[in-house]
């Protein structure tokens, strides 16, 4: 038979520990913590406000994050979300990038900056030996990627 701590309302051997952990409290906030970082992680991509043009050109698709240098209304420079003077972008992309000129770069110009200014930036970066220059742009509404895809189909 199989002996019981308690006998007649009477404890045998004093205090027992116990040697279970309850982890459900730890995994509560690990879940907590992973949706706060699921929400937050796309907003944390490019912090620079930018107004895209919109287009339906076929998306690209790439394994590797790319670097993302974006224009502003104003016209300013930003990589990622660092603020560069034009002289200066491709010496910082170059230490960046540690001379990789196969490295993607993606260039998001807001649709109401000068076209000149955004051909200024992507000269300047293709002159440097990047090859792997592209544009960012926004679907407009309405059109879904099926829409897209059968439109780029036809053409």
């Amino acid at each position: 038979m199989a002996g019981s701590l308690y006998s007649g309302g009477h404890r045998r051997g004093g205090y027992q520990p116990m040697s279970e952990i309850n982890v459900t409290p730890f995994v509560d906030v690990m879940l907590v913590l992973l949706i706060v970082f699921m929400v937050t992680a796309p907003l944390l991509t490019v912090g620079v406000p930018v107004d895209l043009p919109k287009t339906v050109a076929k998306s690209i698709a790439e394994s590797e994050e790319p670097l993302v240098i974006s224009v502003n209304l104003e016209g300013t420079i930003f990589i990622q979300e660092t603020t560069v003077e034009l002289e200066n972008l491709v010496p910082r992309l170059q230490a960046i990038t540690e001379n990789k000129v196969d490295t993607r770069i993606y260039v998001r110009g807001d649709k109401g900056v000068s076209y000149g200014r955004v051909l200024e930036v992507m000269g300047n970066i293709n002159v440097a030996g990047f090859t792997r220059v592209a544009l960012i742009a926004e679907l407009p509404k309405g059109h879904s990627r099926k829409a897209r895809e059968s439109s780029s189909k036809t053409n």
